[in-house]
């Protein structure tokens, strides 16, 4: 298992403090990816750009088409260009992967023979790792599921993140989600003034 499946099991595991947004998942799943890298000694940050450098063999598929698309030539990537360009849609993407790889179930309705009914997930090994990492504050897994809004109790008195590469990542994901909920609040503000536009309330 790998970081960015581990988060997305705990994200549809444990109960979150606000609902959980797609896009918040995607940026931290692509945060995750970069942390992965970065211990499999695959990159390593000059700064906060994103330098590809020894390219292991990675057992994980996902995350050797993370390491297939890093940006080659300097000055290379930011870590946060590389959170909004490989983040679009990345939550779908690990959703699919763990689905083939029956990592989830669906419970269909009797009554709706054509619902594709509710995604859960499958008991499994993968799934029984990733909350032992998460009930035992492994301090990334822990910085990645708050970036999103899930809450554990007793994540104040978890241990902090040592490397400061991981740090930086962290920092960067954490701030990128705090933009997309900012610029999610000011549309919607601004989709709400129009509708009063629209019918008449605004004056």
């Amino acid at each position: 298992m790998t970081t960015p499946r581990d988060l997305l099991i705990v994200a549809m595991d444990v109960e979150s403090s606000r609902p959980l947004e797609r896009g918040d998942l995607s940026l931290a799943l692509a945060g995750a990816e970069v942390i992965d890298l970065l211990g499999a000694g695959a990159v390593t940050l000059d700064g906060e750009r994103i330098v590809p450098g020894y390219r292991p063999a990675l057992a994980d598929d996902l995350l050797e088409q993370a390491a297939s698309s890093l940006v080659g030539q300097a000055p290379y990537e930011t870590v946060d260009d590389w959170l909004w360009r490989r983040g679009r849609g990345l939550h779908g993407v690990y959703l699919a992967a763990l689905e083939s790889e029956g990592q989830l179930t669906r419970e269909r309705r009797r009554w709706k023979p054509f619902d594709a009914g509710r995604v859960g997930l499958a008991d499994s090994a993968d799934r029984r790792r990733a909350v032992s990492r998460w009930t035992g504050q492994e301090p990334v897994l822990a910085a990645l599921a708050a970036a999103v809004g899930i809450r554990e109790e007793g994540t104040e008195d978890s241990p902090g993140v040592a490397d400061d590469a991981v740090a930086t990542v962290l920092a960067a994901v954490d701030d990128a989600v705090r933009h997309l909920r900012f610029e999610r609040q000011r549309r919607a503000i601004d989709e709400a003034a129009f509708d009063n536009v629209w019918r008449g309330d605004g004056g």
